[in-house]
């Protein structure tokens, strides 16, 4: 059976927290549950005339069986409505977003939930000790750092992938500092403008005393100064020729967000006016020591199958993981950047 093009209907997220701050306490299903309310709330849709739920995922120890059906439930899912979690690292909540779409554009549902939810905070240190151990200490293993941090090919941080970046497409610690304080002159312009009001969900949180609601994004950093950048020392790589900087890196976070998919056929019957019409999508594969420059061959492969070029598209959104990586892909690209992350995309969060 023939299936229709996939709408967004409609979007939200949480703030974002930062490591061991205001959301640091609620699991990752919490969050993720908040979302999904949220945006089924705002395109006025049932609970259960959703099809699927899909949520991207990397931290999932200790977090109980499936946490994207435990977000489900909590959301006011029906049992009968099947969830599950996608796992492809940085990639998790857009990956689900296109799975969400296929399964529309395939006739698989009409009604499709999809995001991301990650609660870095609440990652467990954990150690294997299913046959004991004689004599001597134990290692916890820091659950953050080894499943979504740390390369499992070349068994080092992601960080070392960025000065890989930086040196083969020769992006210098002036050109990544430059880059990080546009994105959080941007984003601080976004939080005072209020820009990102309307896309977030009010978090209750519990407190000692009562409860507070988190509406505002920790991680950026306002008043932020190309003096102060520079004065930062390299992270990864200390033997002086290091350019990567807590300054010019994404942080380390707690967050969720989700957006409601349906068929164009389904939002017309409901007279929703879609928000987005999702085109094409595209993922590529590059050699993990480089991972961050993936975008390049998949954003020349998911504007060939719309039938666009380059120059066409006005906006991009670029993982900005860290600024090297999203110089490198610009530079590649041949984007201006004026075209990428208006209110910034990543290294403020």
């Amino acid at each position: 059976m023939m299936g229709s093009e996939a709408v967004i209907v409609s979007a939200v997220r949480t703030a974002v927290g930062a490591l061991n701050g205001t959301l640091a306490q609620l699991p990752a299903h919490d969050l993720g549950a908040a979302v999904c309310n949220e945006a089924l709330r705002r395109a006025e849709v049932a609970p259960e005339d959703v099809d699927e739920l899909i949520m991207g995922q990397v931290l999932t120890a200790g977090q109980g069986q499936n946490p994207a059906r435990q977000a489900a439930v909590k959301a006011g899912l029906p049992y009968a409505v099947p969830a599950w979690g996608c796992q492809m690292l940085c990639a998790s909540g857009l990956k689900s977003v296109c799975l969400g779409a296929r399964a529309i554009r395939a006739a698989e549902a009409c009604v499709v939930l999809a995001g991301g939810q990650e609660n870095m905070s609440l990652a467990p240190h954990a150690v294997h000790m299913r046959a004991g151990t004689k004599m001597g200490n134990c290692t916890l293993l820091d659950t953050a750092i080894t499943d979504g941090l740390t390369d499992a090919f070349h068994k080092y941080l992601m960080g070392i992938t960025a000065e890989n970046v930086a040196q083969r497409w020769s992006v210098s610690r002036e050109d990544q500092d430059a880059f990080a304080l546009c994105s959080q002159q941007r984003a601080e312009a976004a939080q005072n403008g209020g820009f990102f009001t309307r896309e977030i969900v009010p978090v209750t949180v519990p407190q000692r005393k009562g409860t507070m609601q988190v509406i505002v994004d920790e991680f950026p950093r306002h008043g932020c100064t190309m003096e102060k950048l520079s004065a930062l020392s390299a992270c990864f790589l200390k033997d002086g020729t290091g350019t990567v900087t807590a300054g010019n890196s994404s942080g380390v976070n707690d967050g969720a967000a989700a957006v409601l998919l349906m068929s164009a056929k389904e939002a017309g019957r409901r007279n929703i006016f879609p928000l987005a019409r999702v085109v094409s999508w595209a993922q590529a594969g590059v050699n993990p020591d480089i991972m961050g420059t993936g975008p390049i061959p998949a954003v020349r492969k998911a504007v060939a199958i719309a039938g666009w070029t380059i120059e066409q598209v006005d906006l991009f959104e670029i993982n900005e993981a860290f600024a090297a990586q999203t110089v490198a892909v610009i530079r590649e690209l041949g984007i201006h950047h004026d075209k990428v992350g208006l209110t910034s995309c990543g290294l403020m969060y």
